[in-house]
């Protein structure tokens, strides 16, 4: 099966290709692996999705059981191993696995940006195939033609820099009332990438991560 019909495959699961990458012996990856193919919400409409599935059912990690149930069903269908960026272990380096794919970058604030979802990137899996598939072409970091690069300046209380990411202050941020924009809407760096604004992922969505990320 080529790249195109797999992600076809990922269309009626509101999921996107959000790169590949072909492995290599000195890879962490499960024997005979060829080919890993990472997953992402796709958006517009992911969250509307996911929220109606069974998995939502008011028990803990409802998008966790989600994603197992689905990429995992995807996965056996593909003859593929599915891998996931949470649970474990192994835990397995999702973010380095992202920059091999060449449509994610470090970022100016550190976090990875991706050339589609900007700065609002995650990953619910991962498959790893047993073939060497043919990967699309990628480009450059979108961060080189970021006009004023708002995401380097957008935190409020000065936890996530160029310097890096201070977690202690953008908790006692959040737990503020001046902090809400930040626990209802999202973090207010990943929502000044322009990529992140175009992307179009729900404040509901963001809400739920922000207060797995509390927890």
């Amino acid at each position: 099966m080529t790249v195109p019909e797999i992600a076809r495959l990922l269309a009626r699961h509101h999921l996107g290709l959000f790169g590949g990458f072909h492995a290599t012996p000195q890879d962490d990856l499960p024997a005979g692996t060829q080919t890993v193919l990472l997953l992402g919400p796709a958006e517009p409409g992911f969250w509307p999705h996911v929220t109606a599935e069974p998995e939502w059912d008011g028990k803990p990690d409802p998008l966790d059981r989600w994603s197992r149930r689905v990429i995992g069903q995807l996965a056996s269908d593909l003859g593929a191993r599915a891998l996931f960026p949470f649970g474990g272990p192994p835990h397995r380096p999702f973010y380095h696995w992202a920059l091999r794919t060449g449509r994610a970058f470090r970022s100016p604030v550190v976090l990875l940006v991706h050339d589609t979802a900007g700065l609002m990137v995650s990953y619910r899996g991962a498959l790893a195939l047993p073939e060497q598939l043919a990967l699309p072409a990628t480009g450059p970091s979108p961060c080189g033609t970021c006009d004023g690069q708002p995401c380097r300046t957008a935190c409020i209380p000065g936890a996530l820099t160029t310097d890096g990411y201070h977690i202690a202050k953008c908790i006692a941020f959040i737990d503020t009332p001046a902090g809400g924009g930040c626990m209802n809407s999202g973090c207010t760096v990943r929502r000044a990438c322009p990529l992140s604004r175009r992307y179009a992922r729900v404040p509901e969505q963001s809400a739920y991560h922000m207060r797995q990320f509390h927890q």
